[in-house]
């Protein structure tokens, strides 16, 4: 997979972006990071930069992944995935050798279930139907614009919950939201014991917030974060607040004191 690194520090974190999305996801972060970071933020299979795998399964999605975990020169890394991204982040650590580097995750709106919104899209009985839904709301420019504009409760003025829908390989998009479709449940990750890290905007989709309850009751050990204003993009909507967790140690005050990171060459696993 196509790799941007960001920082030269000890401190590893791997990022996964999620529907729709590329490695520039975390841009807004990489102006954050600290001195003692360095990120590494990837294309998935079949976007951005990456080739298509040969077939686009869940397993096959999880094995790149996995391998990218154990291609990193690092013991520990902090795996911080975005959406969809995190959901593909704990399918890779099923994979003994992949589980045993992750020393943490930060999930950010991360569903537990799939929600009906989205069944609509993939669901088998309406034959196309679903599939035409899909185009015309995220592959055609106006039905782009009528989903942001619908879903203005659930962002920031300034935040376009459909903006990286324009340039994407639309068959890869429609292949991936049926492969979360394939996720058996929060049960299949119940044994992880790492450091969980759930954060959701405060302005986020009802089934966000369910779901990270959902989460908690499978790891007692995660910790939930509600980020003030934000939407489903906190990334972008809320990145200081963000950085505050994602980046942390022993205090909220660890990542107050960022430098300016150069990209360096990318790598390709």
């Amino acid at each position: 997979m196509y790799i941007e690194r960001y920082g030269s520090g000890p401190e590893i974190y791997l990022g996964l972006h999620g529907w729709s999305g590329d490695h520039t996801t975390f841009a807004p972060l990489t102006r954050l990071l600290p001195a003692g970071a360095t990120l590494y933020s990837v294309d998935l299979p079949g976007c951005g930069a990456s080739p298509a795998l040969n077939e686009l399964t869940l397993e096959s999605v999880g094995k790149a992944i996995a391998e990218t975990i154990c291609s990193i020169d690092s013991a520990e890394i902090t795996v911080v995935g975005s959406c969809s991204g995190g959901l593909y982040g704990l399918v890779a650590a099923r994979d003994e050798e992949a589980r045993k580097r992750v020393k943490r995750f930060v999930l950010i709106d991360p569903y537990a279930y799939f929600p009906w919104y989205f069944k609509i899209f993939v669901a088998k009985s309406l034959g196309n139907i679903g599939r035409y839904a899909y185009y015309t709301a995220f592959a055609n420019p106006v039905g782009r614009w009528m989903t942001n504009l619908s879903l203005k409760k659930h962002r920031t003025e300034e935040a376009h919950l459909t903006q990286s829908f324009t340039a994407v390989n639309h068959a890869i998009a429609y292949r991936y939201l049926q492969l979360l479709a394939d996720i058996p449940g929060v049960e299949w990750f119940g044994d992880y014991q790492m450091a969980i890290d759930i954060v959701c905007g405060e302005k986020t989709f009802g089934a966000a917030k369910q779901s990270a309850r959902m989460w908690q009751r499978v790891w007692p050990q995660a910790r939930l974060h509600e980020l003030k204003g934000a939407g489903h993009l906190p990334i972008e909507e809320a990145a200081g607040q963000l950085s505050g967790i994602i980046f942390a140690k022993d205090s909220p005050d660890a990542a107050d004191s960022p430098v300016p990171v150069a990209r360096t060459s990318p790598l390709v696993v």
